[in-house]
């Protein structure tokens, strides 16, 4: 069966990760947005699957890595290009204040918080829950109790890029902290095999604001 995605974008991207993007999109989708924002969108892989999509009128993709951009920009090139302007790439970080984006319905935060400094995560709480405010938030990031499957040594971490790699019970705490300081409850879960012990090699946080 012929893959609905250009080969540019299928280069190099596991089973789990097409798994990922199709399980944001889904929680995207499932939520009603209309409006939605990819913070850290890197080479516009999940913005490539939500602009094929009509239910969403408003697109935007968040990116600070220059690198990154300049390929989301390739891949998303007839959609940028188009009269309507319903997706649109913007330069900058989610740890910065970015009084544009508020009021949006969704956004998706998809393997980006573990690039992060352990101390901008905080400047991220307070943009995206405290400024930005979008009705829901879907998170995901690697579950370091699963890397001892893929071979990995204690401590070793899937990316070399990485800040860190969380456990589900530091995972958990950390989004019940982010939910009860702004206002939102949030519900914990995870994408790929399951393992009875070290449970899914993504962990995920959905929150929902609190009207």
């Amino acid at each position: 069966m012929e893959s609905l995605y250009p080969a540019s974008m299928m280069a190099g991207m596991t089973p789990l990760h097409e798994t990922r993007l199709d399980q944001v999109l889904r929680r995207l989708k499932g939520s009603g947005a209309r409006r939605v924002l990819d913070l850290g969108c890197g080479a516009g892989h999940l913005l490539y699957r939500l602009a094929r999509e009509r239910q969403f009128e408003a697109i935007v993709g968040l990116e600070s890595c220059t690198h990154s951009l300049l390929l989301a920009r390739n891949l998303l090139s007839g959609y940028l290009d188009d009269a309507s302007q319903r997706l649109s790439l913007i330069s900058s970080s989610y740890t910065e204040a970015q009084p544009s984006l508020c009021g949006y319905d969704a956004a998706a935060m998809v393997e980006t918080i573990e690039h992060l400094k352990p101390g901008a995560l905080s400047a991220a709480e307070q943009v995206v829950f405290g400024q930005m405010r979008p009705r829901v938030v879907y998170v995901t990031t690697p579950n370091r109790e699963y890397n001892s499957l893929y071979g990995l040594s204690p401590g070793q971490l899937r990316e070399a890029d990485h800040e860190f790699e969380w456990d589900r019970d530091r995972f958990c705490l950390w989004s019940q902290g982010i939910a009860r300081r702004n206002g939102y409850r949030v519900m914990m879960g995870g994408i790929g095999d399951h393992d009875p012990e070290f449970g899914q090699p993504t962990q995920t946080a959905f929150f929902i604001r609190q009207e």
